[in-house]
């Protein structure tokens, strides 16, 4: 038995040793595979970069965009902020918007991302603010903006910042003569362009390329550096007017980010002001500030306030800053400027940046803030699904205009319907009524 025991525990310890063997060819076999796959990855990544450098671009691109889309803002909600909403605008019809003395289009982009473009007319003359969303959105674009630009010709074009959803279609697609891009498609009078950046991704590159091209066929280019501070031919006010009287005129706003650097490209915005006087010496003011953040907005706010020559008024219009984000519209600005209206352009509901809701565009934080001074909300576009590319229209192409012939001034026009964001099923299906001062129109 003793024998048979001493065997056991011989063949016991045996086994242990195998064991163990067999472990330590595991562990180096599971640590070759590992070091393979690394070598693999390295050399992979190294033939991308090499090979196919547009794939880091997209990348820099995406992080770009999202870097700081949902932190807070310090400004955001300070407390005792209240004011009444405003009267709904009256509706108008397309038939009237051509002969109107000016009018003001936020314009749907055809696909199923954020993305700004907005064209101000006034007799024969456009400003084109921004051409986002991506390069297949120039052939959106070009097709609305020919249906008022009748002479091929956009006196101003403001490029706001350096994303692509902004600027991708002033490049748009094609090569060489095929080019279908904004800044190779018309004639350029003048180009307002952020002064500061920190991308260099390929559609920023392409960008410049575009801009260098308007430029040699005559494009006079500033910066909003040289537009603020007047030097090198950049103007901090433009006529728009048709009669040349300044009855209507295009200002550039203050931003401490034109001279200063900062990590947010979207605080980098061309920041400006619409300002139209009307016969009767009524002054009305109309606000686009890309998508500043409320950083920006707070340095703005507490320029204009310092300043004992200049101000921010209270507008008729905004442009929802930063496509209706958390981080922008905050009521250390809205406060001030207390908009009457409010246009967002961006696909709602849209996943491409957060899949949680409430950070879908327009957010729940933009809509608890804007309701204290409007119910008058309007979005370009729906998203469906965004997985499979499905999206609609909200309110379509949005388009605010002036008709000095009618008794109700400005008024308003929508290619889908002029339902006020509160009143969607999509609000009440993704947003809370409670958390803001908004009833249901059935309430």
């Amino acid at each position: 038995m003793a024998n048979k025991k001493s065997t056991g525990k011989r063949k016991s310890a045996s086994s242990r040793k195998g064991g163990a063997k067999i472990s330590k060819k595991n562990k180096k076999v599971i640590i070759a595979v590992v070091a393979a796959i690394v070598c693999i990855a390295l050399i992979a990544g190294l033939i991308i970069y090499f090979f196919f450098p547009n794939l880091f671009n997209k990348v820099d691109e995406y992080l770009d965009s999202v870097k700081l889309y949902f932190s807070d803002s310090k400004d955001d909600d300070p407390e005792g902020t209240s004011a009444k909403n405003s009267a709904p605008v009256p509706e108008g019809n397309l038939e009237d918007i051509a002969g109107s003395e000016f009018s003001v289009h936020f314009l749907e982009l055809g696909n199923k991302y954020a993305g700004d473009c907005t064209l101000i007319k006034c007799g024969d003359t456009e400003v084109l603010i921004d051409a986002g969303s991506r390069k297949n959105s120039a052939g959106a674009i070009k097709s609305y903006v020919d249906q008022y630009c009748t002479d091929n010709k956009l006196e101003y074009v403001i490029a706001t910042h350096a994303h692509q959803d902004h600027i991708a279609g002033f490049v748009g697609t094609g090569s060489g003569s095929a080019k279908d891009g904004i800044l190779y498609k018309y004639d350029v009078g003048t180009i307002i362009q952020f002064a500061g950046h920190n991308t260099t991704s390929g559609i920023y590159n392409e960008y410049v390329s575009a801009v260098s091209y308007a430029r040699e066929k005559g494009a006079q280019v500033y910066t909003a550096a040289q537009c603020w501070n007047q030097t090198e031919g950049g103007k901090r006010q433009y006529d728009l007017s048709a009669a040349g009287d300044g009855s209507l005129t295009l200002n550039i706003l203050y931003n401490y980010y034109y001279e200063h650097e900062t990590e947010d490209e979207n605080d980098y915005s061309v920041c400006v002001l619409l300002t139209h006087t009307a016969s009767d010496s009524t002054v009305t003011n109309y606000m686009f500030t890309g998508d500043l953040e409320g950083e920006g907005e707070s340095r703005m706010v507490d320029f204009y306030t310092a300043s004992s020559d200049m101000s921010l008024p209270q507008v008729e219009l905004f442009k929802g800053a930063h496509h209706g984000s958390k981080t922008s519209s905050t009521d250390k600005l809205l406060s001030i400027i207390k908009p009457k209206n409010v246009a967002v352009c961006c696909c709602a509901g849209s996943t491409e940046y957060t899949t949680n809701n409430d950070n879908t565009f327009p957010t729940q934080a933009f809509a608890d803030r804007i309701s204290k001074y409007t119910e008058n909300v309007y979005c370009t576009s729906l998203c469906i699904d965004y997985k499979s590319s499905q999206f609609t229209s909200m309110n379509g192409n949005i388009v605010f205009y002036y008709d000095p012939a009618s008794s109700e001034k400005l008024k308003l026009w929508c290619s889908n319907n002029t339902t006020v964001l509160k009143d969607t099923q999509w609000f009440a299906e993704h947003r809370k009524f409670e958390s803001t001062q908004w009833t249901p129109q059935s309430a």
